[in-house]
This record gives C-alpha cells, structure tokens and sequence, in this order.
C-alpha cells in the first residue's frame, strides 16, 4: 500500500514538473511574441501644404528606423484631433498649441503636444489693394473663424492700428472696441479664405492655406506675422502615448537635421524651423 502511495506521489511530482516547464515555456514564447508584434506602423493625421510636404521628408528617415509612416490628408482642423482622441491616428500635425489648448477645453479631448517643428507666419492678402492704406472706409477683411486663429488674425489688423478689442483671451469681431474705417470682418472657415480674395478687399490666410493656393508670403503678403509669433506648428499625440517608442521615433526624425535643412531649402523662409 505504502508502495502505490509513493509510485502515485513521484507521478504526480513528474507531471506537475512537465507541466511548470510547459508554462515556463508558454511564457517565454509569449514575452517573444511581444517583442515581435511591437509597433512599426504610424500612422499621422495631416493637412496638405507644407504638413504633408514635410512629412513626406520624414519618411525615409523612419523607414532607415524600421518605420512605416501612414500618412492621411485631411482639410479640416477638428477630425484630425477627434481621430487621434479616439485612437483611429497615432498623431497629428497641423496646428499650434493655442489651437490645441482651446480645442481640448471645448471638445473634452486629452492630447498633448511632443514636438515643435515650424512657425508659419500669418498673412493678410488681397487682389484689389497693395498696401493697407488703400483699404477703403467700410472695406472687408476675412478671416479664420476658429477662436485661435480670428484671434491671432485680429491681432495682425491691431498691431497695424486698425482696430482695438476689449481685454478678452481670444479676439472676434463682436470684441472691438475702435474700428476708425469700419472695417466689416468676415469670419469664415480657414481652407475657404483663398478662395474668397476676389469677393473681399483683403484675407489673413494661414501659411498652409496661402502655400496651397499659390500665394508666397514672403512675395504676396501685404502684412505678414512676426517671426516672434507663438504660433509655432506642433506634433500631437493622446495623452498617455508620448513616452511610446514609436512616438520617440517620429519627434527625433521630424526634429533632426535633414528635417531643417529640408524646411529651410524647400520654403526659403516663408516657413521657419521652430527646433
């Protein structure tokens, strides 16, 4: 008796050993499967002119990393932050911090900036005039209709003496206090403002917009933004995914080098590295 005790003892001794070891095993291969599914697909969110340009450059120096960067066009500047919240991106780029502060606040949306990479500097356009002291008495001025940007727009006509605002955090048209040649300010969307220089006496465009309609600053602005703007163009992320390696990645070849020389050679000057 005491015999089949012991025989069913050791038995039972080897098959739990087999088993630890089956487990042991099955671990290992999992921890490895880790390893071999980390992440090397990103996938960034951005609009055309020059985001997507300079994405395009960043490509090859992800790819050297082991790196496949997606990169999906859009025209507008709220889906793109709604689909990195909501995971459908990894991150974006197209916008400021400003824009992004405020965009948070109103959507409830928890993304965070990475990386600085360029300033593009405002400017107010038009094909009736050529200097701001032809804009007629009652003339009209569009500009961008999301907070940030009417605000940093008003700005421009303020630092020109043409308008002054009550002490408010971000500018729109029901904000003026003093309007010496009763300018009428038009608030329309962002990508619209290039098309709608032949129907107004002059529009403050974002760089990207200007770029995409064949519009240089530096030759075509009749006033253009200070280089000492805070409006610098910003790599976005979900908060909780900044620290990922595949994000570290992306900051480090969008911040490197080539990137610069890339910016400076490409807009020559109409665009400025911000690193």
């Amino acid at each position: 008796m005491l015999k089949n005790i012991l025989k069913f003892a050791l038995a039972a001794t080897v098959v739990l050993g087999l088993t630890a070891c089956n487990d042991s095993e099955e671990s290992k291969k999992g921890a490895e499967k880790k390893v071999e599914t980390k992440q090397t697909v990103i996938k960034i969110g951005a609009t055309p002119v020059p985001h997507v340009e300079i994405l395009e450059a960043v490509k090859p120096l992800l790819k050297a990393k082991g790196y496949d960067l997606q990169i999906v066009e859009f025209t507008d500047y709220v889906t793109p932050n709604i689909a990195v919240n909501e995971g459908e991106l990894d991150a974006n780029f197209f916008q400021h911090l400003p824009y992004l502060i405020e965009f948070n606040k109103n959507k409830n949306t928890d993304l965070i900036k990475t990386a600085s990479v360029h300033l593009e500097p405002m400017g107010l356009y038009s094909h009736k005039i050529k200097a701001l002291s032809e804009l007629k008495d009652g003339a009209s001025i569009a500009v961008p209709n999301d907070p940030t940007n009417e605000s940093r727009a008003l700005d421009i006509l303020v630092k020109e003496g043409l308008l002054t605002f009550k002490d408010v955090d971000f500018k729109t048209a029901v904000d003026i206090l003093e309007n010496p040649k009763n300018l009428k300010i038009k608030e329309l969307d962002a990508p619209q403002l290039p098309r709608v220089l032949d129907e107004v006496d002059a529009a403050i465009i974002n760089t990207n917009y200007a770029l995409a309609a064949n519009l240089n600053p530096l030759k075509d602005a009749i006033v253009i933004e200070s280089k000492d703007s805070p409006y610098v163009n910003i790599v976005v992320v979900k908060k909780g995914n900044e620290n990922k390696e595949y994000i570290k990645a992306l900051d480090e070849a969008i911040n490197s080098d080539e990137i610069k020389k890339f910016i400076r050679e490409k807009y020559k000057g109409s665009i400025v590295e911000a690193f």
